[in-house]
């Protein structure tokens, strides 16, 4: 498409007229049109005004396309204007052109301005989406720099936006950073209507409301606010609505630009809202009462408000059993302790607390010691900094080496090291241990947040021993304590306590104990499940089948029931059997 397209559109550059504002000889002595400019720009009566207008801003770009008509020859012009690199040339053929060049559209072409731009809404052209009623220059530029084509037609002062975009895209993937074993695979994309299409599958409910607004003066990235009606808030939406609607920035490239514009806290190391690259994550965070938001260009969409212990949540914790869950659950804390405290604690107790070492491990640390050159802080920071520099090598490199390269530097450069006497053997397994825990950390945000504040315990340690570690977490717990996300507090539902919501914090009790939804977020409807939904063998205080069922299946056809809703036979096989079904769990 390349070749064709730039070949044919650069022989018209030279013909065409310099738009207000825009030099012709050379495009960049002319003066850049403003938005201010674009938004008091109406859509003239004459349609050489808006030729001229249109393509003295666009004109320049080769991929501009403008197409002329005059069906049956008659003084009626109609103009469209597209990017072709951008709108679908099939499309436009098919639902545009053909139809606007039918023996038996001529004959309407006398009608006056208004019904004849109606008419060819209306009945005309047979694209699905089509937006009327446009009156300035501003949506008329900003729909064809998305891919949409611009329709005018000569003595109507509004044009007619019709979508065929053809946005090159990445399909749905794999998750690549949330990983899990048992589970939902795919990940979202970089485009905002697949990411979309993927939360609404999951999420099948009227209330489901996905609000757009467009950021970024040069980029005009499109952004959507996703809630659950009667679930979320209303003083939540209001807040992230009256955010993100103040910020005011040339281009949002990603969703990083809009974390730190509308985070409560600038200051903080601590990650104020969550994101996620899976859409069972993020359905589930609708159904607790969060609010996302939903970027183009990016996979990963964020949600608010956000609570310290949710960033040691992973997916899976809620597909698995809860026995398994609430174990992997108290091994991240462990983990996270670990990463955060084991080089401080070393530090202090090697340098001022030798008297806390059970003797026979003092000698055999001190005989590892001899002829280390460093003192302890100085040693475990070069190890530190050591081991961050192959993390981040690993992750730079091409994936195929860079796995590799992590692992075996870290082999090379750890025995070297200790065969050299530049640090002890002792402290390559305490930097190796605080790596590996981590990585067991499954919000990488959170993760980084550790991996900063580890050096200045480490520093702590060194000048204050042990009582510089508890002040620096006494520290570190007072500006979480006082930290907020959205106004929930930080370390809800620890401070202040909820005891209702610890059912859900360190431990992980089972899916028919977890009645309600946590109270921090949601003040109505905080109902989740029904009562009395705990499993029983038979004969023991009745049966599972003496709970009267909710009949939410009652008047859909059979075949939407039993097979997910494709409306199609798909047999009966064991799978399939309606007697076989089991209820889906939900996070």
């Amino acid at each position: 498409m390349g070749t064709n397209i730039f070949s044919r559109l650069l022989k018209k550059r030279a013909a065409k007229k310099p738009g207000p504002g825009l030099d012709r000889q050379d495009p960049l002595k002319g003066k850049a049109v403003s938005s201010e400019d674009l938004k008091t720009r109406k859509i003239s009566r004459n349609l050489k005004e808006n030729k001229e207008y249109l393509v003295g801003i666009l004109g320049r770009n080769v991929d501009l396309v403008t197409r002329e008509i005059n069906p049956g020859g008659v003084n009626r012009t109609i103009w469209l204007v597209y990017l072709e690199t951008l709108a679908d040339n099939n499309g436009i053929s098919e639902s545009i052109l053909k139809p606007l060049m039918l023996e038996q559209f001529i004959g309407e072409i006398e009608r006056p301005d208004a019904d004849f731009i109606e008419l060819i809404e209306n009945s005309i052209i047979t694209a699905p989406q089509i937006r009327s009623k446009v009156y300035t220059m501003d949506d008329v530029t900003d729909a064809v720099m998305s891919g949409t084509v611009a329709l005018f037609v000569d003595g109507c002062t509004e044009a007619l936006l019709i979508s065929l975009k053809d946005w090159p895209q990445r399909g749905v993937e794999k998750a690549d950073i949330e990983v899990v074993v048992r589970g939902p695979k795919e990940s979202f994309a970089e485009t905002i209507d697949v990411n979309a299409a993927l939360v609404r599958r999951r999420l099948r409910s009227p209330n489901l409301v996905i609000e757009g607004l467009k950021l970024g003066r040069e980029t005009n990235t499109a952004v959507a606010i996703a809630y659950l009606k009667g679930v979320v808030s209303p003083g939540l939406v209001q807040e992230v609505k009256s955010r993100v609607d103040r910020i005011d920035i040339d281009g949002i490239l990603e969703s990083g630009y809009i974390e730190e514009l509308i985070q409560d806290d600038p200051y903080s190391p601590f990650p104020q809202l969550g994101y996620s690259e899976r859409p069972d994550r993020v359905v589930s965070t609708l159904l607790q009462g969060r609010v996302c938001i939903l970027i183009d260009g990016t996979p990963m969409v964020l949600y608010v408000p956000v609570a310290f212990t949710d960033m040691l949540q992973s997916p899976e914790d809620y597909y698995e059993r809860y026995h398994y869950s609430t174990a992997i659950r108290l091994l991240r804390f462990l983990g996270l302790i670990i990463s955060l405290l084991l080089p401080s604690f070393y530090i202090a107790i090697t340098t001022y607390h030798q008297e806390m070492i059970p003797t026979q491990l003092l000698i055999s640390i001190v005989a590892y010691r001899e002829g280390v050159p460093l003192p302890a802080v100085l040693e475990a920071l070069v190890m530190e900094m050591t081991f961050e520099a192959l993390r981040e090598a690993g992750i730079r490199l091409p994936r195929a080496v860079g796995q590799a390269v992590s692992i075996v530097g870290a082999l090379v450069i750890g025995q070297a090291a200790v065969q050299a006497g530049v640090v002890s053997p002792l402290m390559v397994i305490v930097v190796a241990l605080t790596g590996i825990a981590s990585f067991m950390i499954p919000a990488y945000n959170q993760a980084l947040s550790m991996r900063l504040i580890r050096f200045p315990l480490m520093l702590l340690a060194a000048t204050l021993g042990l009582f510089g570690v508890m002040t620096g977490l006494l520290a570190m717990l007072i500006h979480m304590a006082s930290l907020r996300s959205f106004g929930m507090p930080y370390l809800a539902p620890l401070a202040p306590l909820k005891v209702s919501d610890l059912k859900d914090t360190f431990v992980r009790v089972p899916w028919w104990a977890m009645h309600k939804r946590p109270t921090e977020l949601v003040k109505r409807n905080k109902q989740r499940m029904a009562p009395s939904l705990k499993p029983r063998p038979p004969g023991e205080g009745g049966s599972q089948s003496s709970v009267n069922p909710v009949k939410r299946n009652a008047g859909i056809p059979s075949s939407y029931r039993d097979y997910g809703g494709s409306g199609k036979d798909q047999g009966t096989g064991a799978g399939n059997s309606p007697s076989k079904r089991s209820g889906g769990g939900g996070t």
